[in-house]
Formats: structure tokens, C-alpha cells, sequence
């Protein structure tokens, strides 16, 4: 193929004939022989007058106003057609059987024959559905009638003999452009890559050079005081139902343990052991590094915001457990602060149940109290009563006079009868009858004055039955009180096991003990995890900025 701007050397016209070459030496060789000088006279060709075709193919003399094949070729050079539209009207030359020594030149006679070159109808007609993807490279091939081979490859613009053109082969041509190109992607791919590792030294290789540089030089040490407690309940030994279904389980104090991790991760805490302890002056020791210690005179809430950082408390539901670690300069200091904070959490989880268990035990007591003093106001009416009738026991008082009562008439009896003797004898005796008579009235007068004292008490208008239904009434009343003080007294004893029973406290599982090597920072691992955060970070940013830059162009 030849490059643009080629001009190619001219061809004689298909069919002419070619003149001998003994008379052209022949003739040349005379005139010289003769006359010097006869060199720049006309030569004459052997021919005679004998018309020699031209290039148009009319075998007739090209006239005056007429152009010559090498001057048309030179007009379509002169077009500044791309290499493109070469190939095209080279193939397009191929497939109508017009044989062109360059591309100019197949442009050109296809334009003789009215077709033009650069038609789309033609263009399409051009792709056949079996040519391959290298129909443009295949060269013309045809063989002779002894089966050589003699293939041109076009355009072919010398033959041999000829002397070869200083311009360069298209093979080699192609070859530059192709190493050209491969150099230039090998230029944006190492810009690129340079770009790529300049964006990632600026963000992900220098903060993590910072990062660790801190971590490793800087940092301050710290040490870390780890402890276990889990909160236990009191339990009775009679219990059923749900109750012992889910005593001894984390279950029956899950609820107390979140309460009391609360309560450790609150602000309360953290002033109550700032009061004790003094958090804040710990912490603004200028020995510790700027990112770890609190300014000057320091707010309650960045000494907070510190305290949640170094104070970390967890809970594990599964097993009950609460586990806490605590964060500071020195290894006492975080052992005291440790401590501290558990005593804070015994006294939390004691206060949880005190209001239930005072509630229990006010009702119980002031149940008691009401019973004890209604007994002891039923107890003075009876002693009234019977400090006002002057009898002790009325019952008692009863049966005795009862008893004399039934002991004066059988004596009275017994006068009577002795009487009826003495009587029956016909001459008794006067004086033992008359001392029977006087032993007989004493009788009924005495059984006479006791009844009376059955039925009138002494020193008051009442009857004795009256004031001994009195008595009954008021012992009665007193016998219901002491009942009812009986039960308030173990209602009471009742509540207090029951409130025992919902006491809570705190069992040590670990307990604190200062470490003896500091616990942080971890170097490695903080630099590692800042690595992969500003690796996450610059992964991020690249990624909305391709989508954002495709939506944009798109």
C-alpha cells in the first residue's frame, strides 16, 4: 500500500504493445554515432507512424484539453481521502474486476465506470455475510496456466526490475503506528498508576504512617483493671410454681443487672467517683498525652464523655454476668476506680429492693401495732369492769356462791329433818326443838342473802348477771384481739422473710488486681485498623466519584 501524498510511477495501459528494445538501442546508437548533437533531436521510436495507445485506453493521441492518468490520480491525491475510503474503493475495485496498481488509481476507474466509491448503498452492498474479519487483508490471488502461483498483493505499485521507492513498506508503516500506540498506553498506564499511588500514599498510607507513629511513640500508656460480679437473690426454701422454676437462673436477675450496668455507665457515677476519687484531677495530668487527657478546669461532660472511653461495662445474658473494665494511667489508680465503682454497684442493687421490702414490712408493722393496741384497750374495759363490780372472774365468783349456796341448803335439809324427828316424839324437847328452829331460820337467811348476791353486785345498782355479761363481752372482745395479734405478729415475721428473700447482692467472680504491664495502646492492631479504615474510606470516595462522573458524562 502506498501512504497519502504517494504518487505512483505511471503504467502503461492495459493492451498496449511494447516496443522493441534492439531498435530503440539500435536507433540511439546510430544518432550518437553520427552527431553528437542528434541526442536532442526527435528519436524516432521504430514504430513509423504507427499510433501507440495511451492510458485512456482509446488507442487514440490524448488531445490538448484533455488530462492524463498520472494528472487525475494526482486530482484525487489532491481529494485528502482517508485511508478508510482508500481501503474501501480499493475492495469496492476488487469486487467490480477492475484492476488498479494503487488506491488513487481504483478510485479513480471506479468513477469512470459511475460508480462512486463512497455510496453507502454500495457500501453495504459491499459486506457479504461470509467475508471474514480479515476480507480487507486477503490478497488477489491467481495462478497461470502451469499453476504458479502469481498473487499480487494490492496496491502494487512496482514491479520487479523497477527501481524500489524510498518510501516506507505499509507493513513497517503499520508496525510503527502499532508500537506507537503501545507505547502511549504503556505512557497512560504508568501516569495512571502513578496518580493511583500518589491518591493513595496522601490517603490511606499517610494517615496510617501518622496513626501509627502515634500509637507506637506518643501514646501514653495505659492499664486496664478487669473484674466479674454477677447479682444473686436471696431464696426461700418453700417456693413453687414459676417462682422456683426460674430461681438460680440469670433470669430472676436479668432485669437487676441491666439496671445496675446502667446505672455504672451513668453520669452519677462518674461525679460520685470524681467526688471520691478525683477522676478529673487523674486525668488532667499533663504527663499523659493530648488526645488521652482532659484539659484545665474540664467540664462534667467531656470528664463524661473520658469516663464512657475508659470505663467499659458489659453484659452477657446468656450467663448473668456482668464484666467490667476500667482505664487508667496508673495500675492502683485503676484498681481504686475499680473498687470504687463496685461498692457504688452493691449499694445500687441494695436500694433496688429496700422501698419493696420497707413497703412490705410498714404494712405488716402497722398491722401489728393497730392489733396490739385494740388488745390492750379490750384488756383495761375487762379490768374496769371488774375493778367496778370488785370481782376478779365472775364465773368464779358465781360458782362460789353457788357452792354455799347448795352446801346452806343441805344443812338446811338436815335442820328440817332433825326438826320433824324432834316433833314426832310426843313430849320433845323444848329447847332442842327451839335451837333447831333457830338453826333453821339462820339457814334460810343466809341462803337468802347469797342469792341476793347472785342477782344485786355490791356498791352499784346493777344486777351481777348484768355486770357478768359485761365481763363476758369485754373478755370476749379481748380474747379476738389477742387472735388478731397473734396473726398481725406472724403476718409480720411473714413480710420479713419475704423481704429477706428479695435482697440482692453482689457475688465477686473476678475480682480486681492491678496489672503490672500496661494494657494500652495496642500498636499493631490500632495501626492495622486504621489502615483498613482509610482503605474502606478511599474506597468509598473513588467509587461515588466513578458512579458520579459516568452519570455526568452519560
Amino acid at each position: 500500500m502506498l501512504a497519502d501524498g504517494q504518487t505512483p510511477p505511471k503504467a502503461p495501459a492495459p493492451g498496449a504493445a511494447k516496443p522493441p528494445k534492439a531498435a530503440i538501442t539500435g536507433a540511439s546508437e546510430s544518432a550518437k554515432a553520427d552527431d553528437p548533437a542528434a541526442i536532442f533531436e526527435p528519436q524516432d521510436d521504430g514504430f513509423g507512424n504507427e499510433k501507440y495507445p495511451t492510458a485512456a485506453g482509446g488507442g487514440d493521441v490524448i488531445g490538448a484539453g484533455e488530462l492524463t492518468l498520472e494528472e487525475e490520480i494526482a486530482r484525487v491525491r489532491a481529494e485528502g481521502l482517508t485511508g478508510r475510503q482508500l481501503r474501501l474503493a480499493r475492495r469496492m475495485a476488487q469486487k467490480h474486476g477492475i484492476q488498479a496498481t494503487s488506491d488513487f488509481e481504483a478510485v479513480l476507474l471506479l468513477r469512470r465506470r459511475g460508480i462512486d466509491p463512497f455510496d453507502r448503498s454500495n457500501i453495504v452492498a459491499l459486506v457479504k455475510p461470509h467475508d471474514g474479519a480479515d476480507t480487507t487483508s486477503r490478497a488477489l490471488a491467481r495462478t497461470d496456466g502451469a499453476g504458479a502461483d502469481t498473487r499480487v498483493q494490492l496496491p502494487q505499485t512496482t514491479k520487479p526490475g523497477q527501481v524500489p521507492s524510498t518510501e516506507v513498506n505499509a507493513s513497517d508503516h503499520r508496525a510503527a503506528q502499532i508500537l506507537k500506540i503501545q507505547r502511549d498506553i504503556a505512557k497512560r498506564r504508568r501516569s495512571k498508576l502513578g496518580l493511583l499511588a500518589a491518591r493513595l500514599m496522601f490517603f490511606v498510607f499517610l494517615p496510617t504512617i501518622v496513626a501509627g507513629y502515634y500509637y507506637y511513640a506518643m501514646a501514653t500508656p495505659m492499664y486496664a483493671t478487669k473484674s466479674a460480679f454477677v447479682i444473686q437473690k436471696a431464696e426461700g426454701m418453700g417456693q413453687s410454681g414459676l417462682g422456683s422454676l426460674f430461681s438460680g437462673t440469670q433470669l430472676a436477675t436479668n432485669q437487676d443487672s441491666v439496671t445496675v450496668q446502667s446505672y455504672m455507665q451513668s453520669r452519677d457515677a462518674m461525679l460520685r467517683l470524681n467526688k471520691d476519687l478525683g477522676f478529673k484531677k487523674v486525668f488532667e495530668n499533663p504527663d499523659i498525652d493530648t488526645l488521652q487527657r482532659l484539659p484545665p478546669n474540664a467540664s462534667d461532660e467531656q470528664a463524661y464523655r473520658l469516663y464512657q472511653k475508659n470505663v467499659k461495662i458489659g453484659y452477657d445474658p446468656s450467663e448473668g454476668i456482668v464484666k467490667m473494665e476500667v482505664v487508667a494511667p496508673n495500675p492502683q489508680i485503676s484498681q481504686k476506680f475499680s473498687e470504687a465503682l463496685i461498692s457504688y454497684a452493691e449499694q445500687q442493687v441494695d436500694q433496688l429492693t429496700s422501698r419493696l421490702r420497707g413497703d412490705q414490712m410498714k404494712g405488716a408493722r402497722e398491722s401489728y401495732e393497730d392489733a396490739e393496741a385494740k388488745v390492750f384497750a379490750a384488756q383495761a374495759k375487762v379490768q374496769k369492769l371488774q375493778e367496778k363490780v370488785g370481782i376478779l372472774d365472775p364465773v368464779s365468783e358465781n360458782t362460789m356462791v353457788m357452792t354455799q349456796v347448795s352446801g346452806f341448803e343441805t344443812d338446811l335439809q338436815k335442820k328440817n329433818l332433825e326438826l320433824g324427828q324432834l316433833l314426832d316424839n310426843p313430849r320433845p324437847n323444848q329447847a332442842r326443838v327451839d335451837g333447831v328452829k333457830g338453826d333453821i331460820a339462820r339457814l334460810k337467811a343466809t341462803i337468802e342473802k347469797l342469792r341476793n348476791q347472785l342477782t344485786q353486785a355490791k356498791g352499784t345498782g346493777e344486777s351481777l348477771a348484768a355486770v357478768t355479761g359485761q365481763l363476758q363481752i369485754a373478755q370476749g372482745e379481748l380474747q379476738t384481739r389477742q387472735m388478731l395479734l397473734s396473726a398481725a405478729a406472724q403476718q409480720m415475721e411473714t413480710a420479713r422473710i419475704e423481704a429477706n428473700k428479695q435482697v440482692r447482692y453482689l457475688e465477686m467472680g473476678v475480682r480486681p488486681i492491678a496489672p503490672d504491664e500496661p494494657t494500652y495502646p495496642r500498636a499493631f492492631e490500632n495501626t492495622l485498623l486504621a489502615f483498613l479504615i482509610f482503605s474502606g474510606i478511599y474506597l468509598m470516595l473513588s467509587l461515588t466519584a466513578s458512579i458520579l462522573r459516568e452519570q455526568v458524562s452519560s
